[in-house]
């Protein structure tokens, strides 16, 4: 449930419970208690997950799968620099995560069929195996399902919350509860968490707001349950669940407080970085730690460059100055988001994932910038680009007692092809369903008919090597 961007005044209130009531309402849960307990586990021993979403894709010969003995039309201009793991080099521009790679996991062979960002995204999120695109998603995303698959249970937050959620790309949908119904999408944190004015609207409510919000539910539920009784299927008693999560989020002052980043110590917000990719980490570390599921924070807007995403065709961006342009805050934050989920014991339970849907074409293309800007030569001059490339994409894998400091799969000498541990969205997912704890070999979800949907892709098996040893 996406949240207004404006101030939380009381007209604004009043807005999103009367928003918020009515999805309720009309939701459709069929089938919600075929597979809903997924895991009995106390809420503090329980599994998370946060992706680090880089929209549009990053070039993986230029981060984590260098080729330094490529010919030059493939290389690119950066050095290689040595990293915790004997033998494995990455670009120069990652010097904080060359340090820290002892703890993570590198994947370098991920591959899929969705040669645009919307059938990529909607590839790696849903497991859409369709190489076309298209407007939005027809089967839910891993949030959603994790939602659906864990509702009733935890506490006063949402299961599934996306800071700058992954949401859309030029107008088509990439994510989404598709068939689940809106209910189980994840919540949307909208604005920059480094801003000063910065608040997650309508989260914590005065005592007095509580107990007038409380007073108008009444009636509500006493029509609830009118319907109740005439339910046969459960669907209304599903919704009780719902009902409870948008009360709890809007009264509860403990989830104000997992919002508040005035909370932390002002050294850890530095050691993130004070700008929005740096703080949108932070507040996923301390979502995480208040009990949330999934938590997914993109990356993307203006610290990217121009055209404000990792898309660094030539029309768009110089690549390269691109990259150098945003590495700085991309290494740092990502950085201090393992390394905080080490120093805090988070470790264990929480798995950090970061990636776009795609790499980069191996092959450096050269076309006329369409514009000048941030990373951007004047509109006409010709300049450095790479393109889509879903058959390689390195993602790097964090946490969620794995063994870390090792290097999963390779691609070719110039970077182009998967030769060995090939991976796809289907092996992607598995993976972060297992770190879940959800059975993803047999556990099904109900299509608007009833009918029984696997999660994942018949046969697909989690990635080996990211199995928990710990």
């Amino acid at each position: 449930m996406a949240l207004p961007n404006h101030a939380g005044n009381s007209g604004s209130r009043r807005e999103f419970l009367r928003i918020g009531l009515a999805g309720l309402g009309s939701l459709s849960l069929p089938g919600l208690l075929q597979a809903r307990t997924v895991s009995s586990a106390p809420r503090d021993e329980r599994t998370a997950v946060i992706i680090v979403w880089l929209r549009g894709g990053c070039s993986h010969l230029d981060t984590y799968d260098p080729k330094p003995d490529a010919p030059s039309e493939f290389k690119g201009p950066f050095q290689t620099i040595g990293t915790k793991i004997p033998g494995v080099r990455f670009s120069e521009l990652l010097p904080g995560q060359a340090r820290i790679s002892d703890k993570f996991a590198l994947l370098r062979s991920m591959a899929h069929t969705g040669g645009g960002h919307p059938a990529g995204s909607l590839q790696l999120l849903t497991g859409d195996p369709d190489p076309q695109d298209k407007p939005g998603p027809i089967y839910p995303d891993v949030m959603s399902v994790a939602n659906y698959l864990r509702a009733g249970q935890g506490g006063r937050l949402p299961n599934s919350i996306g800071v700058n959620a992954i949401h859309s790309y030029d107008g088509f949908i990439i994510s989404g509860p598709a068939f689940l119904g809106n209910g189980y999408g994840a919540f949307s944190v909208v604005g920059d968490p480094n801003a000063p004015e910065f608040r997650v609207p309508n989260v914590g409510m005065s005592d007095a707001e509580g107990l007038r919000l409380k007073q108008r539910l009444g009636l509500h539920q006493s029509l609830d349950d009118v319907k109740r009784s005439l339910d046969r299927s459960g669907t209304m008693r599903s919704l009780d669940d719902f009902q409870k999560k948008a009360i709890n989020l809007l009264t509860s002052p403990e989830a104000a407080r997992a919002f508040d980043l005035s909370q932390e110590d002002p050294r850890i917000r530095d050691r993130y970085g004070r700008n929005s990719w740096g703080q949108q980490c932070l507040m996923a570390r301390r979502l995480v730690e208040a009990g949330v599921d999934l938590v997914t924070t993109t990356f993307d807007g203006p610290l990217c460059g121009r055209v404000a995403n990792w898309d660094d065709h030539a029309v768009n961006h110089h690549v390269f100055d691109a990259l150098k342009f945003r590495a700085p805050v991309f290494d740092q934050a990502v950085t201090a988001l393992i390394e905080d989920v080490y120093a805090r014991g988070l470790d264990r339970r929480t798995l950090v994932i970061v990636t776009g849907e795609f790499g980069r074409t191996p092959r450096i293309s050269y076309v006329a910038s369409s514009g000048g800007g941030v990373a951007s030569a004047a509109a006409g001059t010709v300049q450095p680009g790479r393109d889509h490339w879903p058959r390689a994409n390195s993602m790097i894998w964090a946490g969620g007692g794995i063994q870390t400091g090792q290097v999963i799969g390779a691609t070719d000498k110039r970077g182009e092809d998967v030769t060995d541990g090939l991976a796809g969205p289907a092996e992607f997912l598995a993976t972060i369903y297992r770190h879940l704890g959800i059975d993803y070999q047999r556990v099904t979800i109900p299509d608007q008919l009833g009918r029984p949907v696997p999660i994942v892709a018949s046969g697909a098996r989690a990635i080996p090597q990211l199995a928990r040893v710990s």
